[in-house]
């Protein structure tokens, strides 16, 4: 389900009182890969509800440049919240989640094994609140990136 920060809250509160923990992980997930079904799979283990943080298509640019994003913010929030590892989608416009990971306050912040946990954007609010940070192996080989060089190299090779 794709939520707003606001209407996300209450149901982050239901599962703070049935005691269930929740998972965060945040991304641009332009272009879904086995990198990021196996990413989603060992983060969704670690609770009892998984959350997404996707950047919007403005955040996605600023961060990765104008050729990007390929898929558009509403289709990339589709097709995360189709998948079975996936509770919930929150969209946030920032170029860095942290204001989001201070509204929910997730129980286990989650990144790919290439970011060191002491670099991982809102690590400081988790820990403080008694949460955990976990840096998950990376997958090698596996990256939006990658993907769109193999496509650029295939339409070349035409």
């Amino acid at each position: 389900m794709v939520y707003k920060l606001e209407d996300f809250l209450p149901v982050r509160q239901a599962l703070k009182q049935e005691g269930k923990k929740l998972v965060f992980t945040n991304g641009c997930f332009d272009i879904l890969h086995r990198g990021h079904a196996e990413y989603l799979s060992e983060a969704r283990e670690l609770g009892d509800y998984l959350v997404i943080g996707l950047n919007s298509d403005a955040s996605v640019k600023k961060l990765k440049g104008n050729d990007r994003p390929v898929n558009n913010e509403n289709d990339r929030a589709y097709l995360l919240s189709c998948l079975r590892q996936v509770d919930a989608v929150i969209i946030f416009g920032e170029e860095t989640p942290y204001n989001l990971i201070s509204g929910i306050l997730p129980d286990f912040l989650v990144k790919g094994g290439d970011w060191k946990e002491d670099e991982i954007v809102g690590s400081d609010i988790v820990k403080a609140s008694g949460g955990r940070t976990v840096s998950l192996k990376f997958v090698e080989s596996y990256s939006t990136t990658e993907v769109i060089r193999r496509m650029k190299n295939a339409n070349a090779a035409d």
